[in-house]
């Protein structure tokens, strides 16, 4: 196995660290905005020791697993490095998750609290604290889910803080960055890729919003003279049809794949940088460079952050393991893994020169603007609705989000419509970017010749 401490990836550094060294390398900074609120790196680190010691004295402490279930706030940050300096380990759930995914979280990771609004978070005078270990877990990222509800992704302090670092000097970040978090920051996207942490990590100011829509997010690019944002497709569709973006010098755009014509679009239109970003909870970040030519921003999806990824395509199907890529699912599941320690992705991909171009997934998740959506959970729900005897969902090309999701129905009985659908899944407190957005009625599914529901040709 190659050794990833010897060569300089992995620095034993915590993540509760990170911050006290921004602290003492810029200490007047302002490092966090969130609307009229604003901190230095000195305020914002001193708030964090004493959330943490306020979770200290209520009992929270190394290795306890907690599900942190809340938008983009200054409080999340506060609370997330107050965690990680106990050693205690946060669940981030994202905030258009509802009842159906808290209680999966709850049951798989067995959390000792919940914190789920801005008065759970606590604080109290600092005191001395064991911490963890840099090889510790200390945080855990939602999968896609492939094959039903989210797996939890184990992330260590040493492999997050290179995650953190590789990528935030890949992306140029320094003391001069203004990084608008427009996605939500529980999103490992927003959280590190550069993110939220590769920007505190480079000594910049991190914008907070809960809103990305450009009513919102321009007037606060210009007010704080934000230079650098990351949104998925649909944003990045939705900004570019509005128009009248000033100020932003980079973009980076993930979650999804950017269809080409929307890529030519980002420059000339909105007057910034396009930075392509393909990569996953579970580790390996592929980023288009900041010097490659511009076909090579608007064509593909990068290619591997790190010297020491190794990926290989098999069947079509990359492949991957390197020093920021898990080896196991927090549950122990090793099936998406290979014998030889490769993790499989289930993205379909081919090379055009160095970089990689995303051609679509092999397993049964549709990608709604960068929203995974497990079908086999969604076809679980719906059959507890009386009216339906049989349901696929199928992913339908969508110019905005990338892929909508049509719920293909036989019937018990009378047709259920769209809305008797949705009421009950709403019922049951699914998110509602699970809701199948279109409802199609059949007497029978088109089979594959081994009897399986043919989806494609659905």
């Amino acid at each position: 196995m190659t050794d990833y401490r010897a060569k300089g990836y992995w620095r034993d550094r915590t993540l509760g660290q990170l911050l006290t060294e921004s602290a003492r390398k810029w200490p007047e900074r302002t490092a966090l905005v969130d609307g009229d609120r604003r901190w230095t790196y000195a305020e914002l680190d001193k708030w964090a020791d004493l959330v943490a010691a306020g979770l200290h004295g209520n009992g929270i402490g190394k290795n306890d697993r907690v599900i942190v279930h809340l938008p983009n706030i200054a409080e999340f940050v506060a609370l997330s490095f107050g965690l990680f300096r106990v050693g205690a380990v946060p669940v981030y759930a994202l905030p258009q998750h509802r009842t159906t995914e808290i209680e999966h979280l709850t049951e798989v990771a067995q959390p000792s609290r919940y914190f789920g609004s801005v008065e759970d978070v606590p604080g109290a005078d600092p005191v001395a604290l064991e911490g963890p270990e840099p090889d510790d877990v200390a945080l855990m990222l939602l999968s896609g889910g492939t094959t039903g509800l989210p797996k939890l992704i184990p992330r260590t302090h040493n492999d997050y803080d290179y995650n953190l670092r590789a990528s935030a000097e890949l992306c140029g970040l320094d003391e001069n960055t203004v990084y608008l978090a427009a996605l939500p920051v529980a999103h490992n996207f927003a959280l590190a890729c550069p993110g939220v942490l590769g920007t505190f990590h480079a000594g910049g100011t991190v914008v907070l919003t809960t809103s990305a829509d450009p009513e919102t997010a321009f007037p606060l690019i210009e007010r704080e003279r934000v230079t650098m944002t990351a949104l998925v497709p649909p944003l990045a569709l939705v900004w570019l049809d509005h128009g009248g973006l000033t100020g932003l010098k980079l973009m980076q755009v993930g979650g999804s794949r950017l269809k080409e014509e929307a890529a030519r679009r980002i420059r000339p239109e909105l007057g910034c940088d396009l930075q392509q970003v393909y990569g996953m909870a579970e580790g390996l970040l592929n980023f288009t460079r900041l010097d490659d030519p511009e076909e090579d921003k608007v064509t593909t999806q990068g290619r591997p952050m790190s010297p020491d990824d190794e990926i290989r395509v098999v069947d079509g199907e990359l492949q991957v393991k390197g020093p920021y890529t898990i080896t196991t699912y927090f549950d122990g599941e090793h099936g998406s893994f290979t014998e030889d320690g490769f993790y499989r992705t289930g993205d379909l991909v081919k090379f055009v020169g160095d970089n990689l171009v995303v051609d679509g997934r092999k397993k049964d998740v549709i990608n709604r603007g960068g929203d995974k959506i497990p079908v086999e959970e969604v076809e679980n729900l719906l059959l507890g609705h009386p009216q339906v005897h049989d349901v696929a969902i199928v992913g339908v090309p969508d110019a905005y989000l990338g892929e909508r999701t049509c719920a293909v129905v036989i019937p018990h009985g009378t047709a259920p419509t769209r809305r008797d659908l949705v009421e009950h899944l709403q019922a049951l407190g699914v998110a509602d970017f699970k809701l199948p957005d279109r409802v199609r009625i059949v007497a029978e599914f088109p089979r594959t010749a081994v009897g399986k529901v043919d989806r494609k040709a659905l």
